[in-house]
């Protein structure tokens, strides 16, 4: 996913005379020049026959979605995406590979999620959950809830909607009544929740933790411990899994137990990114390595893609759906599984 997380270095160079302006430091009368957000390099996985180009993949279709495609959610017949640049959530249609609906939403952040006959989409232009009915494309109506991160996500479970608002407070939304109903305040940094074996789990970005809620109470039944800087989280194979920003890896930690099983290198750290499962495989997307395919039954990359795109993924329709914000694309990929 786009980030607004900038880590900015700066450089002083020192002279035999005295000391050099600093190169951030503009002339007298002159405005301050932009400083360059340093990007975080990624090593990719080394193990041999797993690198891959991005060019050896034929997508099955390639929607053009005007502005910067990101966050989807999987409906009964179309797949939603946001476009961040052009305030919209628009309807890709999978039986026919053409665009279908357009709906306007203020900056939509913070993903988006299916459920009880909508589609309910976060906007941090207008501080609020918009519930979208997926056939008319029409508003049915408006939450005030302001999501804590851009970054973060929405979610669907225990006969609720459920996100992480400002500070860092995990709400409930009936969708009997369109309305906050219960709100659970949680550690700071922690944004980003899903729903699976009857909790909300939630990624504690700052902490390096994940955070198991339970729903009724809004007690945190359990903290596991994961990889640095957790933003992302996706569930399957009986685990969830997290995409670790600090450094690269995905962590995966059992359901039942809560305890972290494994550890597993990605070589992708940084900013933005996006984990999504389906047909028995974690799904990673980031910057510069668009997929990494990573096989459950060994906890290991078996493929990593290569080249320009990648930032947001999704599992659905027997197929990997890749959003590049760059091109105004999304594109419909079939898995090659081995």
């Amino acid at each position: 996913m786009s980030s607004g997380v900038l880590l900015c270095g700066l450089l002083t160079v020192s002279a035999a005379n005295g000391q050099q302006p600093d190169a951030a430091t503009p002339p007298a009368g002159k405005a301050p020049m932009a400083r360059r957000p340093h990007r975080v390099p990624k090593p990719g996985v080394a193990t041999p026959g797993v690198s891959v180009s991005m060019a050896d993949i034929k997508p099955v279709a390639s929607f053009p979605v005007e502005g910067s495609p990101d966050w989807s959610v999987v409906t009964k017949d179309s797949l939603w995406v946001t476009s961040g640049r052009t305030n919209h959530v628009v309807q890709l249609i999978p039986a026919t590979n053409t665009v279908g609906l357009s709906v306007d939403v203020s900056r939509p952040c913070s993903g988006l999620a299916n459920g009880f006959g909508s589609v309910w989409a976060p906007s941090c232009g207008d501080h609020e959950v918009l519930r979208i009915d997926p056939k008319t494309g029409k508003t049915i109506a408006t939450i005030a809830a302001d999501p804590a991160n851009s970054e973060g996500g929405i979610t669907v479970g225990a006969g609720a909607v459920w996100i992480v608002t400002k500070p860092a407070t995990l709400v409930r939304i009936d969708p009997k009544k369109n309305a906050i109903t219960a709100s659970y305040p949680l550690p700071a940094g922690s944004d980003n929740p899903t729903f699976a074996d009857g909790f909300v789990w939630v990624s504690s970005y700052d902490n390096g933790q994940l955070l198991k809620v339970n729903p009724k109470t809004g007690e945190v039944a359990a903290t596991i411990a994961v990889g640095p800087k957790p933003r992302f989280l996706t569930v399957g194979a009986g685990s969830i899994w997290t995409l670790n920003q600090g450094d690269g890896t995905v962590s995966r930690v059992n359901m039942k137990t809560g305890k972290l099983v494994a550890t597993i290198v990605c070589g992708v750290p940084g900013t933005g990114g996006e984990i999504t499962f389906g047909a028995g495989r974690v799904w990673a997307t980031m910057f510069e390595f668009p997929i990494t395919e990573i096989d459950p039954a060994t906890n290991t990359v078996v493929k990593q893609w290569g080249g320009p795109g990648g930032d947001g993924i999704r599992f659905g329709f027997h197929s990997i759906w890749l959003s590049n914000g760059r091109l105004g694309t999304v594109s419909r990929i079939a898995p090659i599984l081995k």
